[in-house]
């Protein structure tokens, strides 16, 4: 039995959802320019003057108030009616004028309108300002399958309030209301746009427009959805005759058109503070509560930012914030774990030994020039290793990869939670379209999509093989490219190893180690960057999502290889004195230090994390900041030199239109957000695949990101030209990159507990050689972990220094087997090999545990979902109902209750 909708009205509402920002164009604010609501006459029976607004409501006469405060936007045609929808830019002097007057005029034909207008600042450029009338809107509209909001509007039953009282839900107001705000939160009064609404959306349809809510044609289309109109039109149109022959892609890249983007809404700034005049536009509202420096620690207004730059960018900064909130707790642990490490630092029992070894005598770390040293020599290099190799390393480990597995699975759930609000449930099923350069491309062969039932352009498997084995080829090409600059770096490190142990300056001899890892790290550095600078999918989210694994993979052994290198490799084939392994018979393989590996490992990190984050900042805001000064110095250039030329003294000063000023801004870098995704999803990978051996990661990585987030919106609002609003449910194959790095983590954390660091083997002697005497457990097992080597009948020297130690576990010259590997040595290598395989299978299950726990759907939002879907199936019943009735009893027929 059904329930009629005048029923469902009748429940107890709960507080409306975003379901569908669309629904805002229906209510009180609306982000259409204000200048152009002001320059409309305001009569009495204007009843849509307050949708234009974004600021509170206002009377008539402070709006005429305020119309010398506010500067012209430049967002109409001449007419002042038409708003423009896109901006097309090219040259005067371009010689590929036929192919632009035919692209002009087959978009004339799909419906939309052009006006030319040129550039004040460049007397060789024009600009094409695109309209789209609402006839074609709405034909686009529907072959986009671009879900509108539906007529009606329904809320549904809060459950809780009736099982828990409204009693409860009242006192847990009044208890909110005692505790002190949170400072996170922007004010709902900074942002009077945000209003929550709650509307039920379908895919657009002519033939059913009567069921969706129209109250403007102006306002029905939001900019966005105007803009992606504009650009599908702009992809699909040809410029010659020919299949292959469209697409503003091509024009752009063979030189037809400079320049298409659809322009920004206004200034980011104004005259008058926003909290007296309100925002001028919704570019001006995002600078001043989300882009500025002094925002920094207050929540993002994703809807806001979703509304005006699209569902794919609101996704990535919503995914940006996600993980560095998250990066909080793993920040205070991290820093928990190095604060012990610094606080147990000079009463560590290894560190005690290396520093009171003074009769110890270590073997010389070259062959020629080096001579014997004092195991205490490098007393500060076994304090600084402490710091990370500590008790509190494998508690950190298995924290962290718990953490990954909690971050990704509850990201999981705050995305279904932002698809549900910006209504993007059933989007990729229905609204994603083929990219068309594969519709070109692929257009003689056809095949009948097994979903829609309609024909469609297909790829042969033989050339998607071969273009896929091309691309292979190519990632390992440049992978080995990479490899042979980290072969190069190691033969840098033994090269200086061997100068720097025979330096004649006695502090940079004392201290070869840090020499040598610090001018290796630079010098990797440098060669990461530099190699940074250095197939047709049916889909543009397959396009990026093929591109971004490819250059994930190219960046991501770049930036790690050498850091694998020193993790597993540094020091394991070194050979024993007397008996050195050497790399072309020339240079003696480099060895650890009797302390451990580990700082090396950890200065790796802690360098290339921080010079790389400044470097990626600096690229990123810097380098836009300096080319929009050069090309604002330049414009000031030219106006000078014409008014010199016009024997004008006085300057005057014009106010340039918006698309002038949104031309001398800089584009969106031509990869998207795949740059963007990928610098955060290294510092995923760098946080958690060695964070063993650098628990202070998390805490850079958090400073870093805080920064980010501000950058970001800084260059998106105010250097870069808006980019096209796209849609998307997710953030594409990052995910799967994601799981995939927690994965390598649980792995290589485990092999660098076992291997990099000595915590196994302090834990092998602590069991099995130790003494434990008052406590103190670890106490000989420096002298344990050291072997000796005769180089008296060698080096010819006296009975007193003729015996050297070196880090090994190794029996004595003087043993039956001179040598040899003692027992011990076997032990240790098989507590490490246990420890790998008890860590691994720990780590993975509980990370299974806590992924089975989290559901990917809120309970809460999948009955949300099925309660929406079924008032849904209601209200389209009762929609079509009474519109069938209306119908009927104007030709005169019966009025009948029952479905026709």
């Amino acid at each position: 039995m059904h329930t009629s909708i005048s029923e469902i009205l009748k429940e107890k509402t709960l507080k409306p959802s975003r379901r569908s920002l669309p629904c805002l164009a229906q209510s009180q604010t609306h982000p259409q320019n204000i200048n152009h609501f002001l320059s409309m006459p305001l009569t009495p029976d204007d009843k849509t003057d307050e949708s234009f607004l974004i600021h509170k409501p206002a009377t008539r006469a402070n709006l005429e108030a305020r119309v010398d405060s506010l500067q012209p936007s430049g967002l109409l045609f001449r007419d002042g009616k038409k708003r423009i929808d896109y901006i097309l830019v090219y040259k005067k002097s371009s010689p590929l004028v036929e192919k632009r007057v035919t692209f002009e005029r087959n978009l004339r034909a799909e419906g939309l309108m052009l006006e030319k207008e040129p550039s004040l600042t460049n007397t060789d450029i024009m600009f094409v300002k695109i309209h789209v009338p609402w006839d074609t809107l709405c034909k686009y509209a529907e072959q986009m399958n671009i879900r509108m909001p539906f007529r009606k509007k329904s809320y549904f039953t809060d459950w809780k309030s009736k099982t828990m009282g409204s009693r409860f839900h009242l006192r847990c107001r009044q208890i909110k209301s005692w505790l002190p705000r949170n400072p996170m939160k922007l004010d709902k009064e900074a942002l009077p746009d945000l209003e929550e609404t709650d509307c039920y959306t379908a895919p657009f349809s002519r033939a059913r427009m009567h069921h969706f809510t129209i109250n403007n044609r102006h306002t029905f289309f939001s900019n966005s959805t105007r803009s992606r109109i504009v650009h599908h039109v702009l992809q699909r149109t040809k410029y010659e005759d020919g299949k292959s022959k469209m697409g503003i892609n091509r024009l752009l890249g063979n030189g037809t058109y400079e320049a298409a983007f659809p322009p920004h809404e206004g200034g980011y700034k104004s005259r008058h503070p926003i909290k007296t005049h309100g925002a001028q536009n919704h570019r001006h509202l995002l600078y001043e509560r989300w882009a500025r420096w002094g925002m920094w620690y207050k929540y993002q207004p994703l809807d806001l930012i979703r509304r005006y730059f699209g569902e794919k960018i609101g996704l990535y900064f919503a995914w940006l914030g996600w993980y560095t909130g998250m990066l909080i707790p793993a920040a205070l642990v991290g820093l928990l774990v190095f604060l012990y490490g610094f606080l147990t630092m000079d009463t560590s029992q290894v560190s005690k030994e290396i520093c009171e070894a003074n009769t110890t005598i270590m073997c010389p770390m070259c062959e020629e020039n080096c001579n014997t040293w004092k195991l205490s020599d490098s007393c500060v290099y076994a304090k600084v290793t402490h710091l990370f190799d500590n008790g509190g390393t494998v508690f950190f480990a298995i924290f962290m990869a718990i953490w990954a597995t909690v971050f990704l699975e509850f990201w999981k759930r705050r995305r279904a939670e932002l698809t549900y609000d910006w209504d993007l449930i059933d989007w990729e099923e229905e609204e994603e379209n083929l990219r068309p350069q594969f519709e070109a491309k692929y257009s003689r062969v056809e095949r009948v999509n097994p979903i829609s039932g309609k024909p469609e352009p297909f790829q042969p498997f033989t050339d998607k093989l071969s273009r896929l084995m091309v691309s292979v080829s190519g990632i390992f090409f440049m992978m080995s490219l990479v490899l042979t600059a980290v072969f190069a770096v190691v033969v840098f490190r033994l090269i200086a190893m061997e100068k720097f142990a025979s330096f004649d300056w006695e502090f940079v001899k004392k201290n070869w180690q840090f020499a040598t890892s610090g001018t290796g790290v630079c010098i990797n550095f440098m060669i990461i960057m530099s190699l940074n600078v250095v197939e047709h999918p049916r889909t543009e989210s397959e396009w990026e999502n093929s591109f971004a694994l490819k250059m994930f993979l190219f960046q991501f052994v770049n930036l790690n290889s050498s850091t694998f290198y020193i993790a597993f490799f540094l020091g394991r084939f070194a050979g024993r004195p007397g008996k050195y392994n050497k790399l072309f018979n020339r240079w003696r393989l480099e060895e650890c230090h009797p302390s451990g590996c580990l700082i090396d490992l950890c200065l790796q990190m802690g360098v290339i994390m921080v010079l790389k984050q400044i470097w990626n900042n600096f690229m990123e805001l810097g380098y836009p900041l300096l080319q929009n000064w050069w090309s604002r110095r330049k414009i000031k250039q030219t106006e000078r030199e014409e008014r010199t030329r016009g024997g004008q003294n006085v300057e005057t000063k014009v106010q340039l239109p918006q698309w002038d000023i949104d031309w001398n801004l800089q584009p969106m870098n031509a990869h998207g957000l795949v740059d963007e995704y990928l610098e955060m999803v290294l510092q995923f990978g760098f946080t958690t695949i060695f964070v063993a051996a650098f628990p202070l990661a998390p805490l850079l990585a958090l400073l870093n990101n805080i920064i980010e987030i501000r950058l970001d919106a800084y260059k998106f609002v105010t250097q870069w030209r808006r980019p096209m609003p796209a849609r998307a449910t997710d953030i594409g194959i990052w995910y799967g990159i994601l799981e995939g790095i927690g994965v390598l983590a649980v792995i290589t954390n485990a092999f660098v507990i076992a291997i990099t660091s000595d915590y196994i083997p302090r834990f092998v002697y602590v069991f099995r050689y130790g003494p434990c005497v008052d406590k103190e457990c670890l106490r000989g097992y420096m002298n344990s972990s050291l072997s000796v080597f005769d180089m008296g009948e060698r080096l010819n020297v006296s009975e007193e220094s003729r015996y050297c130690r070196y880090r090994d576990y190794r029996a004595s010259p003087w043993s039956p087997v001179p040598y040899d590997f003692t027992l011990q040595f076997w032990h240790v290598l098989a507590a490490r090999l246990a420890f790998i395989i008890v860590f691994e299978h720990l780590v993975f299950g509980i990370k299974s545990f806590i992924a089975y726990l989290i559901p990917d759907m809120p309970k809460s939002l999948c009955d949300r979902m099925r309660r929406e879907k079924y008032l849904m199936q209601e209200m389209m019943y009762e929609a079509e109902l009474e519109h069938l009735q209306k119908e009927r009893k104007k030709n005169g027929r019966r009025y009948h209750h029952e479905w026709p």
